[in-house]
């Protein structure tokens, strides 16, 4: 159970992520954000990626697999579909609301992430991970066109998020291929986070920075870059390498729970009737899937062949 609270614990921390925002000073932009965020997440994501694992080569005493092309490639992909992330996902919360915006991302990534790895692997997921992601895709739909005060959905906004859960879903697969290929989580963690942080740098000198002078966006960068990103991601990645990248992705959909309660307890957004329904689905499908991810009935993820 410790890789399934892990991812729990990371989707927690996800979750709080369009609050921040909201609650950051005046003159942010989804792409100046997620530029910021990238840039103090993933240079710290790299340092404690890579510390953990020269630790835990350390301790096991583990070799490390050879830096082919196909391995480099994968890394590479993993930093720059963080990359990708972090505007659209911001760009989904800003124009949908926090609590839309997350769910339709968070949503779309467990069924993208499974239609992926059955393409690479050629084999389904369990019927207990399609009768969780179904009850959370439920969840999803229910709070997406019936959580808002209006009921109203942005179409620019559904697309940002759906973005988003795409770029989540190809990261989570990629590092999967990485794991299965003897690659440590850590080590997998630390060079997505090196990419990201490379990708920041390009998207900087394009980002207005001046919200980053009041101590409110200082403390806003800080908290998207190190709880957020470096601990948050390291969390998933580590959850990653006992769980199917499906499985992991579903367990995140714990992120738009806690986005909606924080949607509803901090920044005052209303969920009517539908809405709750769709937090009582996605609660059902989590311990659905927790429930079925106990015990060594598969203790081997799905095997990815080249």
């Amino acid at each position: 159970m410790l890789p399934v609270l892990a991812v729990l614990a990371a989707a927690v921390l996800f979750g709080t992520t369009g609050t921040s925002q909201a609650l950051g000073p005046e003159g942010t932009t989804p792409w100046a954000v997620g530029a910021v965020r990238l840039a103090v997440g993933g240079t710290a994501l790299a340092a404690l990626g890579f510390a953990l694992a020269r630790r835990h080569r350390t301790r096991t005493a583990a070799r490390t697999p050879p830096l082919t092309r196909r391995a480099f490639a994968l890394m590479a992909l993993t930093g720059i579909c963080l990359a990708a992330y972090q505007p659209l996902f911001f760009l989904g919360t800003t124009r949908s609301g926090v609590a839309v915006g997350t769910v339709v991302a968070l949503g779309a990534a467990p069924v993208l992430a499974g239609l992926i790895e059955w393409a690479l692997t050629r084999r389904l997921p369990r019927r207990t991970w399609m009768i969780a992601t179904a009850l959370a895709t439920l969840g999803v739909v229910l709070l997406a066109f019936g959580g808002g005060a209006d009921g109203g959905v942005d179409p620019v906004g559904v697309l940002g998020s759906l973005g988003a859960g795409a770029a989540f879903a190809v990261f989570a697969n990629a590092q999967r291929r990485l794991m299965d290929g003897g690659w440590d989580p850590f080590t997998v963690a630390g060079a997505m986070g090196l990419g990201s942080a490379i990708c920041a740098v390009a998207m900087l000198p394009f980002a207005d920075l001046t919200w980053l002078t009041e101590p409110s966006g200082i403390a806003l960068a800080l908290w998207l870059g190190l709880a957020t990103i470096a601990i948050a991601y390291t969390l998933f990645t580590w959850g990653l390498q006992r769980l199917t990248a499906a499985t992991a992705a579903t367990l995140t959909l714990a992120e738009p729970v806690t986005a909606a309660l924080l949607g509803v307890l901090v920044l005052g957004e209303v969920i009517p009737g539908a809405g709750l329904a769709g937090v009582a689905a996605l609660a059902a499908g989590l311990v659905l899937l927790a429930w079925g991810s106990r015990g060594p009935k598969d203790p081997r993820p799905f095997a990815v062949e080249a």
